[in-house]
């Protein structure tokens, strides 16, 4: 097999992953219409809240537009790489004993194969902070949109 060969090969494996690994473990919040459609769904911009799965009291909102028209309706179509990020601490905080420096806490698919909204939890151990990055990844090429939140390891008083 050549490096080429290896290269697409991995990339309709990654692609297949992308599509088998089922719905985003988030709950929707609700949407915004953002553009009324005569046929099929409005586009809209929608939010969705999820717990960080190693870090209890930790929960992230994320708005992300999503496409209408009959090819959003029929899940044809690629949402836009448009969103934005918040995450709060809603209680104590307690960290794991070994919580690694980078970890996915969140995907969901945002076209039929190719495109996913990821968000990342890396670790600022000199700020003793958790910080939350949310990118737009195409399987085949890489998309620049991002979003980005931190939140500071505090102590949690009554």
């Amino acid at each position: 097999m050549t490096k080429t060969s290896i290269k697409r090969a991995g990339r309709w494996l990654c692609a297949l992953l992308i599509t088998v690994a089922g719905p985003a473990l988030a709950d929707e919040v609700g949407c915004v219409t953002t553009a009324w459609k005569l046929v099929g769904a409005n586009h809209k911009v929608c939010v969705d809240v999820f717990e960080d799965p190693k870090i209890p009291n930790v929960i992230c909102h994320i708005s992300q537009a999503r496409t209408g028209g009959i090819s959003g309706t029929l899940g044809l179509a690629e949402d836009p790489s448009q969103f934005s990020l918040a995450c709060r601490q809603i209680g104590p905080i307690n960290l794991p004993a070994k919580l690694p420096e980078q970890d996915t806490v969140f995907s969901e698919s945002t076209s039929l194969l190719f495109k996913s909204t990821n968000i990342t939890r890396l670790w600022d151990a000199k700020h003793n902070t958790l910080v939350y990055l949310a990118i737009s990844r195409k399987v085949i090429e890489g998309a620049p949109a991002n979003s980005v939140s931190s939140v500071p390891v505090m102590p949690w008083g009554r």
